[in-house]
């Protein structure tokens, strides 16, 4: 009886290894093909990138894609998720490294995180509806998700930089904050054609940065 009860012991483990490994290499794949979307983003806009052009920079087939992800746009939704859990990291670095802050330290700070992110920021700027829409539910959860624990971060920050601020009060900077940051992208990154074209409509344009639209945007809602 005990050693039935030890070969089934040893077939539960190295069945529980098994999955653990096939897990841990279809997070691999997931994550080349999420790399690969990325470099490619950098370069193209979303209508220009198929999931044929992100199979021809990893290391295996277009149709291999869809065992990870059924359209262009959960693949996008995985980008998006990742983007968002790099700057939640930095905003919680601002918490954890500084006892307080002034509304114009933190507003810098705030800003500096957004500075290097204009990956992040190019995503806000698309039409979401799309790819949420043509997502799967638990592809959309988990970008929820890493989008409520932003959320979440920015909200400790103020609770503890700024003990005076009413609950009303956090909940309306959260709520202009995340909108506001859909605007950033198109208003600091201008091609030559923008440009030209404002220069042809006589519009006397100032080009800010994503550091200074984002720095006067918080610094303005903080009042």
């Amino acid at each position: 009886m005990s050693e039935c009860r030890y070969n089934v012991d040893v077939v539960d483990i190295v069945s529980e290894r098994r999955e653990v490994m096939q897990t841990m290499h279809s997070d691999l794949r997931k994550e080349e093909i999420v790399n690969a979307c990325a470099v490619l983003y950098d370069k193209y806009n979303f209508k220009d990138i198929t999931i044929k052009l992100i199979s021809e920079q990893t290391t295996f087939s277009r149709p291999s894609i869809y065992n990870y992800f059924e359209t262009k746009e959960e693949i996008f939704l995985a980008l998006f998720q990742k983007e968002y859990e790099k700057w939640q990291s930095e905003v919680d670095e601002i918490r954890e490294n500084n006892d307080s802050l002034t509304k114009d330290e933190f507003s810098k700070m705030l800003a500096h995180t957004l500075e290097d992110k204009e990956r992040l920021l190019k995503l806000l700027s698309m039409n979401m509806y799309d790819l949420e829409e043509n997502s799967r539910m638990e592809r959309l959860t988990e970008f929820k998700e890493a989008y409520g624990r932003a959320v979440h971060s920015v909200k400790i920050c103020l609770n503890k930089f700024f003990k005076d601020m009413k609950e009303e009060e956090v909940i309306e900077f959260i709520y202009s904050f995340f909108p506001f940051m859909f605007g950033i992208y198109p208003y600091a990154i201008v091609t030559k054609k923008q440009k030209k074209a404002m220069e042809n409509a006589n519009i006397d344009y100032k080009y800010f940065t994503i550091y200074e639209i984002a720095y006067i945007g918080i610094k303005k809602l903080l009042g």
